[in-house]
């Protein structure tokens, strides 16, 4: 079987002491080496590229559109080439803010992934962030989901289905109607759609929290009494049996050693096979 690997994370910017946690990081790429990444909260500037720091060389990088003034937004990386990338507007109602554009947004790539893996689709979805917003995450998911159908089809031109890869920080814990629709739980607006989470499938009892007050830069954050959560997901497109890539692995990283973690989240890595074996 042909092995790949997926990884997100939110990377904080340069808050809280970057030097540090660039090192931390780095060091996390250098070792998990994943062939696809979703990053949000990325600084990209004229003097610096976070996305850049961290993951080194050999990556074909997206810039998601709406970045803030000071150059914060959200990456997309890919070791193999990409096709057509198509970015998607998620301001589907005036309570997303207008002004973070990258904050209500999804980047579909086209990845030109060797064979047996085949050319798939990757999905980087960034849908609200605030707590009472979880309306407009469902609508937004909706747009992502129908735009993937759009663009990739149910499958390839041989009739094998084609693997679509959905990844990021969805600000909503699985029990959420957002993330309820996009593992086949639920529809909305007369649409459903079935994607495996990688972790729910390997660790079903344990809660996987990536944002959680143990993390010592969730308590130095904005946010009042935070609960901890699991909020950032890595999904397989499911065929009519089940995803069509093997989840072999998933685990969290970015937790850090003595000097600290390097995020106020954790980021999520899985293995991802395809193929006899």
């Amino acid at each position: 079987m042909d092995v790949f690997r997926v990884a997100t994370l939110n990377l904080f910017g340069h808050h809280a002491d970057w030097p540090r946690r660039r090192d931390v990081l780095r060091t996390e790429f250098l070792r998990l080496r994943p062939d696809l990444v979703a990053l949000q909260e990325t600084v990209e500037t004229a003097y610096s590229d976070q996305a850049s720091e961290i993951l080194g060389e050999g990556y074909h990088l997206v810039r998601q559109p709406g970045a803030t003034a000071d150059g914060c937004g959200a990456s997309l990386a890919s070791r193999w080439p990409l096709g057509e990338v198509r970015h998607v507007d998620l301001h589907v109602t005036e309570r997303v803010d207008a002004a973070v554009g990258w904050i209500g947004s999804a980047t579909l790539a086209e990845v030109e992934a060797p064979e047996p893996i085949g050319r798939l689709l990757f999905v980087h979805h960034k849908p609200s962030w605030e707590v009472g917003l979880e309306r407009e995450r469902e609508l937004q998911a909706v747009t992502t989901a129908r735009a993937v159908l759009e663009l990739a089809g149910d499958t390839r031109a041989d009739g094998s289905p084609r693997h679509v890869i959905l990844a990021g920080d969805f600000d909503a814990t699985p029990d959420s109607a957002s993330v309820r629709f996009w593992t086949g739980r639920q529809s909305l607006d007369g649409l459903s759609v079935c994607y495996r989470d990688a972790w729910e499938s390997l660790h079903p009892v344990d809660p996987g929290y990536t944002f959680t007050p143990r993390n010592r830069l969730v308590l130095a954050g904005d946010m009042a009494q935070p609960l901890p959560r699991r909020i950032d997901y890595i999904m397989v497109r499911c065929g009519p049996h089940g995803p069509t890539a093997a989840i072999v692995a998933c685990s969290l990283f970015g937790i850090g050693d003595a000097t600290g973690p390097g995020s106020d989240h954790y980021g999520v890595v899985a293995e991802l096979a395809v193929g006899d074996g």
